[in-house]
């Protein structure tokens, strides 16, 4: 069954239940950690593609309700092209670019469209490092989670520090890791609130694992890669960090 298809379905099971389902509003700053489920190359990718994450921890919002870890995020490819080597002596070579743009949350079958930046952007393998925990020895059973950007917690523990001092800067709870974020160098803003970061660091900000790429975002979901290197390559198991404008 094809994504295009999946969605229709789903959005069709809500128009009959109707007026259960109802849109949601996710205030501004709102940061959603989610998770691509499926590869995206852009050799390969065309306009309109569609492009699927989950989130990867409950997302709270200020009214009480929640976004459930594993909530459906749907995107789409804007623009693709492919990484070719230019022979000629002194060429300037031409950027292999992705541009997908952040589309609408699918919860209990209800498509509500939002508006994201990319706050950060973490590689699959930066992703799995980030959910292994890290062990010192054979007898550090329980180890360290380092989350992407630096922040660090004990599995068995609640408090998550980052800095020389160990500085506490977020909390992990049943539901997840939660913090208030903290300004970073990619142009990124701290909150008051506090807000789902899952994986992520209070100060993450920017492309973690992702060598000679460049990242460039916009307030309506758009978000680019681009390589004078070699082809774009979005693997699944990459995550992102969304925050909501």
């Amino acid at each position: 069954m094809s994504n295009r298809f999946s969605l229709s379905v789903a959005l069709l099971g809500c128009a009959v239940l109707a007026p259960a389902c109802r849109a949601i509003t996710l205030p501004a700053q709102t940061t959603i950690p989610v998770i691509f489920t499926h590869t995206v190359d852009s050799a390969k990718a065309k306009a309109g593609d569609v492009v699927t994450a989950k989130t990867m921890q409950v997302v709270l919002l200020p009214n009480g309700e929640q976004l459930p870890k594993g909530t459906l995020v749907t995107a789409h490819v804007v623009e693709a092209r492919a990484f070719k080597f230019d022979e000629t002596p002194y060429a300037s070579q031409q950027a292999s670019y992705l541009s997908i743009q952040i589309d609408q949350i699918l919860d209990k079958g209800v498509s509500s469209p939002v508006a994201t930046s990319v706050r950060a952007l973490a590689s699959a393998q930066t992703v799995g490092e980030a959910l292994t925990p890290q062990r010192m020895d054979e007898t550090d059973s329980p180890g360290m989670m380092v989350l992407v950007g630096g922040g660090h917690y004990s599995p068995v523990g609640k408090r998550v520090t980052a800095g020389s001092e160990d500085d506490i800067v977020g909390y992990n709870k049943k539901q997840g890791v939660f913090a208030r974020l903290l300004p970073g160098g990619f142009g990124c803003k701290g909150t008051q609130t506090e807000q789902s970061v899952a994986i992520f660091s209070p100060d993450a900000c920017g492309l973690y694992g992702f060598v000679s790429v460049r990242l460039s975002a916009k307030g309506d979901g758009t978000f680019r890669l681009e390589s004078t290197h070699h082809t774009i390559q979005l693997y699944a198991g990459s995550a992102a960090l969304l925050q909501v404008q």
